[in-house]
């Protein structure tokens, strides 16, 4: 049930290095590819970076300018450690082995909404299937060096794109973490 797979999803940060097979990649790329976007325009790409090497090498760019003091808020978990939580994290996705990039028209108004729609049915799939997953944001950040520019080109990223965000996937390492409560007062029905 939709409901049992939303509850049982969770922001994975330790992985081990086994490596998902292609085939749920495929199928996680698949739940992307049909998430809702804006007018049906299909404005957003996808690239899967299944090589654990370039994965960490694109996790370290997207960690080299990230500046610690506008962060807010100092805590996410104990149990999975964030950037925020561990300043000595240095690849931004966590050596997980497999991310997909999420890149949209840049000069699109609603490109942040169709990304977060293909990476949340993402998560959902990779769920599913048994596989963790986080999504990770810096997408701007991690592309706009010559190298992230050279990176795009090559992978046949249209002019004028952006990454708006990631999602990493594999399989973690140690125990699955505990849901946090819910917050009361977020949910209001008007009748």
């Amino acid at each position: 049930m939709l409901m049992d797979i939303i509850k049982a999803r969770h922001s994975i940060r330790k992985y081990t290095d086994e490596q998902i097979s292609r085939e749920d990649l495929e199928t996680i790329l698949e739940a992307g590819n049909f998430a809702p976007n804006a007018g049906g325009g299909q404005r957003s790409m996808m690239v899967a970076i299944r090589n654990k090497a370039l994965a960490t090498k694109v996790g370290k760019m997207n960690m080299a300018g990230f500046d610690r003091s506008h962060l807010i808020g100092s805590f996410v978990s104990k149990e999975q450690p964030s950037t925020i939580d561990d300043p000595s994290i240095k690849n931004g996705f966590y050596d997980a082995p497999t991310v997909v990039c999420v890149f949209c028209q840049d000069n699109f108004m609603f490109k942040t909404a169709d990304a977060f729609c293909m990476m949340e049915n993402m998560i959902l799939q990779a769920t599913e299937l048994g596989i963790a997953s986080c999504m990770i944001s810096r997408g701007y950040e991690t592309f706009a060096s010559e190298e992230g520019q050279r990176l795009m080109q090559a992978w046949g990223v249209p002019e004028g794109y952006a990454c708006q965000g990631f999602v990493i996937l594999g399989y973690i390492d140690g125990q699955e973490p505990h849901s946090k409560p819910r917050k009361p007062g977020r949910v209001k029905v008007i009748e």
